[in-house]
């Protein structure tokens, strides 16, 4: 799996690197070579630099780009350089490549390539004043843009700003960043690599999910082998028969030997027209809510590996009863979404430092502020931070949902880059936790599992979305997909 560092592992790493190994000149050298290697240019080039040694790289490719016979401008947002940046900028003047300070009247159309060489990977805050202007105006342009390391105005570990620059191709240094994949990423990064330049973390990395091999299948085996899980949810304020249908069939689709969907009794004839492989579990209910049934529960918990639970359950206190026993009985592994999750947050999270089962957690941003009692603006100032925090302290695997999904058990973190725009529909949710009941009952680790989950969930709906429309597609779409994602899987890993 490709590592990704944070921007202070990075930092870090690159200091340790300056002081035992390879000279800062010399590193920094090498990342304006690798770009201009990395890069097909069109010319002519105008290379956009802001102040600092990210700057520095733009000088350097500009000294390549003056070898290889590729006409180039540096555009400078001021004459104030790095020391590092300084000696390579010196370099450029006795090259005489030109260049020019950066005002209102600078003509961005002449160039065929633009490169955003102004702010790097330390950059927080936002921009503002002249730096906001120039990445407007660079936005604004029709040539071809690759910004070098991040994109200029991003933060490196959150993928937020406000004013970023947008790019064709985006050329990391050294280890991919988090900003590269979460939030905003997607919406301004239309393509990137990474660079190795000899750069080695000192500290532990993350990592971009990639599935390994699926278990095998075996002939000797029969439903009970690959697990029996159960999907709780629905009510008659939210009974969704068909997106409940789809989390039964995602379940299945996804390995499950065999998915019960446990919902409240007065709604099961509208869940059956709806329902073919699944089975249905019918539960005690009043005014079409699930009530709390000792007897029912325990012989539905133990029938299964794995239970989801919440997914348009209602909000009552029969419901967090449910979920409390379960948390303190059921011995698999329990999935919470959903309205589970809101019935969790008044429980209480120190319910499950106790918890007899293992415990997922599927919440995105509101849903994780309510377990967590973080304002949203602080989960996404530093999300992984936050989630590797909270899956520590509570002894459960956390799956956060995003553009890209965060999914972490306290110790490891993986970022699981699937997914598209066309997801951001009713029902998204409820197919992942159909896909992860199932995974989650044959896959050892409940943090390959979740991970793994979040990967078929997030291809699914990039396939579904390939073949219909981001406007269009619904979560139907991502849950027909996951049989060829699965095959995918398997062709890759044979």
């Amino acid at each position: 799996m490709k590592e990704i560092l944070s921007v202070e592992n990075m930092r870090r790493s690159d200091a340790h690197t300056i002081a035992t190994a390879v000279p800062s000149l010399e590193l920094m050298y090498r990342a304006g070579l690798a770009v201009t290697e990395a890069v097909e240019w069109r010319a002519p080039v105008g290379i956009v630099c802001g102040v600092g040694n990210n700057a520095g790289d733009g000088y350097v490719i500009a000294l390549e780009l003056k070898k290889r016979g590729i006409e180039c401008t540096l555009l400078l947002l001021e004459e104030r350089f790095s020391p590092d940046g300084k000696f390579y900028f010196d370099k450029c003047v006795e090259e005489n490549i030109p260049y020019e300070i950066f005002t209102d009247c600078t003509d961005l159309s002449r160039f065929s390539t633009l490169v955003d060489c102004i702010f790097g990977t330390g950059f927080k805050g936002e921009t503002r004043g002249l730096a906001k202007t120039v990445i407007e105006k660079y936005n604004s342009s029709s040539a071809y843009k690759v910004s070098v390391d991040i994109n200029s105005g991003m933060n490196g570990d959150t993928g937020m700003g406000e004013t970023i620059a947008l790019s064709d191709l985006t050329c990391s240094i050294g280890s991919f960043k988090p900003g590269h994949f979460l939030n905003k990423a997607k919406d301004v990064i239309k393509d990137k690599i990474n660079l190795d330049i000899g750069i080695k973390p000192i500290d532990g990395p993350y990592y971009l999910y990639e599935p390994s091999a699926l278990p095998e299948r075996k002939n000797f085996s029969n439903k009970s082998t690959y697990g029996y899980v159960a999907l709780i949810g629905g009510s008659k304020k939210y009974s969704g028969a068909i997106r409940l249908a789809a989390m039964a069939n995602a379940a299945m689709r996804a390995g499950a030997g065999v998915a019960m969907l446990a919902v409240p009794d007065s709604i099961s004839p509208y869940i059956i027209p709806n329902i073919l492989e699944a089975t249905l579990y019918p539960l005690s209910d009043k005014d079409g809510e699930i009530i709390f049934n000792e007897d029912e529960l325990s012989a539905l918990a133990s029938r299964v590996k794995t239970i989801a639970f919440g997914m348009g359950i209602g909000l009552s206190t029969e419901t967090e009863k449910v979920l409390g026993y379960l948390i303190n009985n059921y011995k698999g592994r329990l999935i919470i979404d959903a309205d589970g999750l809101t019935a969790l947050s008044h429980l209480g999270t120190d319910i499950l430092k106790t918890a007899s089962c293992e415990i997922i957690l599927t919440p995105h941003n509101m849903e994780f502020s309510r377990i967590s009692g973080l304002p949203i603006s602080e989960i996404l100032s530093a999300p992984i931070d936050h989630a590797k925090a909270f899956a520590k302290e509570y002894k459960c695997t956390l799956l956060l949902k995003g553009p890209s999904t965060i999914v972490t058990d306290g110790e490891i973190v993986y970022i699981v880059e699937r997914g598209c725009a066309g997801m951001a529909t009713a029902g998204s949710g409820d197919v992942l936790s159909g896909i992860l009941a199932a995974t989650a009952a044959y896959i050892p680790s409940p943090l390959e599992a979740t991970a793994l989950a979040a990967y078929i969930n997030g291809s699914a709906g990039e396939l579904a979305e390939s073949k219909t429309n981001p406007i269009s597609m619904t979560a139907g779409d991502t849950a027909q997909a996951i049989s060829e994602v699965i095959g995918n899987i398997l062709s890759n890993n044979r």
